[in-house]
This record gives structure tokens, sequence and C-alpha cells, in this order.
């Protein structure tokens, strides 16, 4: 049987630790989306912290997730994801 072929993230995850709704949001991409994520802590990327202030009025509002070149900032349910991707 052939491998299935790697493919790249559906969407990234811009979160942080001890943010209970990045965890539901963890918990809700995890157990019912198939999507792939790539999952970036803006406590340890820089990068990722300025996108999150660049989409999110210079807050570091988490969870944000980009999905192509749209940014959904704090969406209420993994549905926002589906819909994008």
């Amino acid at each position: 049987m052939a491998a299935e072929p790697v493919r790249e993230a559906d969407a990234v995850v811009h979160w942080r630790p001890l943010c209970m709704y990045c965890l539901k949001l963890w918990f809700l991409v995890r157990f019912t989306t198939r999507l792939r994520c790539t999952w970036l802590n803006i406590w340890r990327d820089e990068d990722a912290a300025a996108y999150v202030r660049s989409v999110a009025d210079g807050n570091e509002t988490v969870p944000t997730v980009r999905v192509g070149s749209t940014a959904l900032v704090d969406p209420s349910q993994a549905a926002g994801i589906r819909s994008q991707a």
C-alpha cells in the first residue's frame, strides 16, 4: 500500500499556554475534524505574536486561526474553521 502524500496544514493556530479557549479549540479540531493544523505558541514565537497583533488591532488575542490569507480572531467554534478550509 502506498503511503499517503504529505500535505501542508489546512490551518495555522496561534495559541498560548493556560488559554482555556485555545484548549477548547484544540479538542474540537482534534476530535471533530480532519483538519491538519500547525500550532504556534505566541509566547515562544515572536513572529507568531507579531502576526496576531497585526490582525487583532494590536492585541495578542488567542486563539487566532489563519486559513490561507483569512484570519479568524478568537473563532467561537471549529465550524468557522471548517467553513474556510
